[in-house]
């Protein structure tokens, strides 16, 4: 099992926790449920752990697929700068779900729900740039989701940019 492996066994964690995280939290906050909402923080501090293996073997991914045929490197290179965002993102989404955990144990409860509704907050941003960067993701090997940019098909890839290349070459 190599790292490209790995990414793709994870990387789905943090885009479908952080989506269910949202929606068990946001019932429990509604129907002020104290444990639903114990379970909405843990599900979201979880998927934003998982965010920073995804991201770590990323970039070593990229590295022994960008030689595949089919492969943009323009589209990894994209991927590779949301990444860093949504990392970020996930990271402080991880933190602050734990700190509402925290408040909601050791402090008051108004503590905790003031707490759980700026996580509830802080995933909209956060869910959003994890899906943007994921589409990216799936861009690298799935063509047919590939936005035509410039006039082209979508569906430019490396071995077609080397094919130019070289009939450029052969004139």
């Amino acid at each position: 099992m190599d790292t490209a492996h790995i990414h793709l066994l994870l990387n789905h964690v943090p885009v479908i926790g952080l989506l269910i995280g949202f929606f068990v939290l946001a019932w429990g906050a509604l129907r002020k449920y104290h444990e639903v909402q114990t379970a909405g923080l843990s599900i979201l501090f979880i998927a934003s752990l998982v965010a920073i293996p995804v991201y770590l073997t990323g970039g070593p991914a990229g590295e022994i697929v960008e030689r595949l045929p089919g492969v943009s490197e323009k589209v990894i290179e994209l991927h590779e700068e949301a990444a860093i965002y949504s990392l970020v993102l996930c990271i402080v989404t991880g933190i602050v779900a734990l700190l509402a955990l925290l408040a909601r144990h050791f402090l008051s409860d108004s503590i905790g729900m003031i707490a759980t509704f700026a996580v509830l907050i802080l995933t909209l941003p956060t869910g959003a740039s994890i899906a943007f960067t994921a589409n990216l993701g799936g861009q690298v090997r799935h063509t047919e989701i590939r936005q035509p940019q410039n006039g082209s098909t979508g569906g430019e890839t490396r071995t077609t940019e080397k094919k130019k290349a070289d009939d450029d070459d052969d004139n």
